[in-house]
């Protein structure tokens, strides 16, 4: 190796070099501080018949010149060979410069390791430095090389609408694992977050994520030779990119994660990583109430302040006023698109309403999907041109709905100003922005050469988000698309809160915040305690347990409050006190994930950073009758992190953390009794 450089994280680090041909650069070692110190794991110098040394070689990222047979990162059309150039390292980012002599193709690797955490940022710009324009037949992030020579365990997460973040495990001999999205947003299907560990080594595992909220794909594939590379990057669903002579692309950016504690210290690694990128903006999230499972789409000043009156006597701090509060919105057939408040709905004025709401001492929040339009509004019988549409051919509708074209400037500067003017002309705290529906025509009005819609609609979406964040940094963002369909890196970085799913249903949504706390952190999570049965889990749960499910994350509540007993609200105001004394280390604890819902152990551990309390929220996910609830024996939760000779109470119970950690907490699950909170103090 001629060039070799290592970048170090809070206990992991990951080393690159450039061989002494120079046609890539190629991963050394990534892993625990000192995996570098040795022979590579993931190097090899040995025959490849029929084969390139690059597509056996550990390659960072490879045209198809370099890669042909095994799978480059990036394709150009007239094909492209690159060489390197120069580097540049600093000590958490490294810039490694590659160039093609030829056509004038110059990429740019880019590397970086956040402060305080243990994920590599990768991502890669291309600018055409030759007379011609160049096509890219396919523009990846980055390939990630993971030893495995036992053979692969690929970790990811599968779903659908109301059944999100389901997790899922595939053992891979050899060959191909591929995951993704062609809708425009990340989707309901699957999650951009994969992780591998070698079969036989379940401890130390590997996780790639993409900060893309548009289409994208994520390959694993594993070769002869025992190494799983993964390669992850955009779907360009809309055909090749053209980059003119003096253009500029810079890809989106690719995250890989390393923990030698499996699944959930990986979990860990993300959840760090997401805080950071949270920054400032990682402040305590207040318990809303929104109003969407009560009263859908009729909605008036009474009843919402019929709903307000109750949420604020219980304890909720933000009342969030759901979809139906514009004109035309009687159903979901129309008023999309025409963002006024209905006066008929509020007849004393939509601010004396907000007035009043806020007179109760809560915070007011509203809801918005202002990418989408109905065909029977005013926007659209005035730009009709404004939706994604094929010249001559129908247009695709969903949920009665079409998509504008977030990346034409006029319609980007709409969207900006008819959200941005609410929150200039009304009192609001919170904004819950809707996405329903994928993006169907692959086509723009007038348009001349091929155009990255899905890029321009990504671009041009983040770019909104954060003006809102700079002009309004009070309003809390929460991200949601017909539930999880947009949870990535990059919507991470600009959102506050993600709503995993529209099913609110308790066993069902156990299961979907087990898979989404793989991927996200706690203050991500936005919970709803509800009246919902479960659409794939029916069984009946209390509301002590909706209680302690919602409050796993970001609590909520949606049911009809206005119908709950004087009891329920009692307990209800007890449980959200409950949850005030603990969302600190809920949001900023390191999260232990405790068996999962289709086991008799489930539970989630916060530990708070000084490591002297420990919060534990469990939940029963038998039988209630009975039947489940045999032997008699407590279930028992292995604990972590707790030091094993100190003492840790509950306040009537004392246990070692060696007890804690080795036996376990105990819980008795009764048919009265199905979940619990649990805080334990280090004496």
């Amino acid at each position: 190796m001629t060039k070799r450089w290592t970048l170090r994280g809070a206990q992991t680090e990951y080393t690159v070099a450039v061989p002494a041909h120079g046609r890539w650069l190629e991963l050394v070692a990534w892993g625990p501080h000192g995996v570098s110190d040795g022979p590579s794991p993931v190097g090899y110098d040995g025959p490849v018949p029929f084969l390139t040394k690059g597509d056996a070689a550990p390659v960072e990222y490879a045209t198809e010149t370099e890669r042909p047979f095994a799978g480059a990162d990036l394709v150009v059309e007239a094909r492209s060979s690159l060489r390197f150039v120069s580097a540049a390292a600093a000590d958490d980012r490294l810039a490694v410069t590659f160039a093609d002599p030829v056509n004038g193709l110059r990429a740019v690797l880019q590397y970086r390791i956040p402060a305080g955490t243990d994920v590599v940022e990768r991502w890669v710009e291309l600018v055409n430095e030759g007379p011609d324009p160049l096509r890219l037949a396919r523009a990846g992030s980055a390939g990630f090389c993971v030893p495995t020579p036992h053979g692969a365990r690929i970790s990811y997460q599968w779903g659908q609408w109301a059944q999100e973040f389901q997790l899922a495990h595939v053992d891979l001999a050899h060959g191909t694992f591929a995951v993704g999205s062609a809708q425009g947003v990340p989707g309901h299907l699957y999650v951009p977050w994969l992780a591998v560990n070698d079969q036989e080594d379940p401890a130390g595992v590997w996780g790639v994520g993409l900060a893309w909220t548009g289409s994208w794909k994520i390959q694993a594939e594993r070769d002869t030779g025992g190494l799983t590379r993964v390669r992850v990057g955009r779907g360009l669903v809309d055909g090749p990119i053209d980059l003119a002579p003096g253009e500029r692309l810079t890809l989106p950016t690719a995250a890989g994660a390393y923990s030698a504690d499996g699944l959930g210290g990986l979990a860990r690694v993300w959840h760090a990583y997401q805080r950071h990128l949270a920054g400032e903006r990682l402040t305590p999230r207040p318990v809303l109430y929104n109003s969407w499972e009560a009263t859908y789409f009729a909605v008036d000043a009474d009843s919402q302040l019929a709903l307000a009156r109750v949420a604020a006597g219980i304890g909720v701090e933000t009342f969030v006023v759901d979809d139906g509060w514009f004109t035309g919105r009687g159903d979901d057939t129309g008023g999309l698109g025409d963002w006024t408040p209905d006066p008929a709905k509020f007849p004393a004025g939509f601010d004396a309403f907000v007035a009043d709401v806020r007179a109760l001492g809560l915070r007011f929040g509203l809801w918005v999907e202002p990418e989408c339009v109905n065909p029977r509004s005013r926007l659209y019988a005035e730009h009709p041109d404004w939706v994604y549409s094929v010249d001559g051919q129908p247009l695709t509708q969903v949920r009665n709905q079409y998509l504008l074209d977030l990346g034409r400037p006029e319609v980007a500067e709409f969207v900006h100003g008819t959200v941005d003017g609410l929150l200039r002309k009304h009192a609001i705290d919170y904004l819950k922005w809707d996405f329903n529906r994928p993006r169907t025509e692959p086509g723009r009005p007038g348009a001349t050469g091929p155009v990255d819609l899905d890029g321009a609609h990504v671009a041009n979406l983040w770019r909104i988000y954060e003006r809102l964040r700079r002009d309004h940094p009070h309003v809390i963002i929460e991200a949601c698309a017909g539930g999880g369909a947009r949870t990535d890196l990059g919507m991470a970085a600009r959102a506050d809160v993600f709503w995993p799913s529209d099913n609110t249903g308790p066993l069902d949504r156990l299961a979907i915040q087990h898979g989404f706390l793989h991927a996200n952190a706690p203050h991500l999570l936005s919970s709803w305690v509800t009246d919902a049965p479960g659409l794939f889990d029916p069984r009946p749960r209390s509301l002590a347990f909706r209680f302690v499910l919602a409050m796993a994350g970001v609590l909520g509540i949606g049911a009809d409050i206005r119908r709950w007993s004087a009891q329920e609200r009692a307990e209800a105001a007890r449980w959200i006190a409950r949850y005030k004394e603990i969302r600190e280390i809920v949001m900023h604890g390191t999260v232990h994930l405790i068996g999962g819902p289709g086991q008799a152990r489930c539970a989630v551990q916060y530990l708070s950073p000084d490591e002297r309390t420990a919060v534990v929220l469990a939940w029963h996910t038998g039988r209630l009758d009975g039947a489940g609830l045999l032997p008699s024996r407590p279930v028992r939760l292995p604990l972590r992190g707790l030091r094993p000779q100190a003492r840790y109470g509950t306040g009537d119970q004392h246990y070692s953390g060696s007890h804690l950690t080795t036996a376990g907490l105990p819980v008795q699950w009764t048919a009265a009794h199905d979940a619990d909170v649990i805080v334990l103090h280090r004496d």
